[in-house]
């Protein structure tokens, strides 16, 4: 279980940190973030990066599910608790994700544009709600690896620059988008002819609600069923 926790979640690390990267190429120009959403494109929408992106969410997902279910108490240390709190943001970034990306060229024939999309959010209000949401799957995924390498001398000599990489890439990649926010036009007409259509809008609202309240019951379910079961077994433990 431990590997396959820690084969899952490299694949989502990388992930999370191709796109702070590719915001961090907004610091030079929005063609270069262009230019690497492109390849980020490229390689995640392939179908062997199609396959290792949802299969590692659906297993890290379903391994952090199996831990709720299974855990006794929630007296946690400190930095279990952050990674458990950060690592459940993570499937609003990938919902956010599937619908602004895959849903949108599948089902409404939108094409990925950083243009577009920074476009949105600044008419919109929402940028800081996107830059919000990467910085805990970071941080978690930060969290989950120096739990596994803290082992090794050569990770503890290294972990004054680990954290400078661990503070300086949020930023960076907030310091690139807030560039490129300023970079594009959110003029009404430049916002009309990036807006999709209100049939497309709402279908999209629609698929982001469906995804969010499924995910938010799934663990509700999960919690409640994890506590019911702890009480069933400690009832059939006093009667023996």
């Amino acid at each position: 279980m431990r590997r396959l926790r820690l084969a899952s979640g490299l694949v989502l690390f990388a992930y999370i940190s191709a796109h702070l990267i590719n915001h961090a190429l907004g610091v030079i120009s929005l063609d270069l973030a262009e230019r690497g959403l492109g390849l980020a494109v490229l390689i995640w929408h392939s179908r062997l990066g199609t396959v290792l992106l949802y299969g590692a969410a659906a297993i890290h997902f379903g391994l952090a599910l199996r831990t709720v279910f299974l855990r006794r108490h929630w007296n946690l240390p400190v930095i279990e608790i952050i990674r458990l709190a950060s690592g459940f943001t993570l499937p609003f970034l990938l919902i956010g994700h599937v619908v602004a990306t895959r849903v949108a060229g599948v089902f409404f024939d939108i094409p990925s544009s950083y243009g577009r999309v920074v476009t949105l959010l600044v008419a919109s209000g929402s940028q800081g709600w996107q830059l919000a949401l990467l910085t805990p799957g970071w941080l978690h995924g930060c969290l989950g690896l120096w739990i596994t390498l803290r082992r090794f001398d050569w990770a503890r000599r290294l972990k004054p620059a680990l954290i400078t990489v661990l503070v300086a890439m949020p930023l960076v990649a907030a310091f690139g988008f807030l560039r490129m926010a300023n970079e594009v036009d959110v003029g009404p007409l430049a916002v009309a002819m990036r807006q999709p259509s209100a049939e497309a809008r709402a279908g999209l609202i629609a698929w982001q609600t469906s995804l969010t309240r499924g995910y938010l019951v799934v663990i509700g379910l999960t919690l409640v069923a994890g506590q019911l079961r702890h009480r069933w077994m400690a009832r059939q433990s006093q009667e023996t």
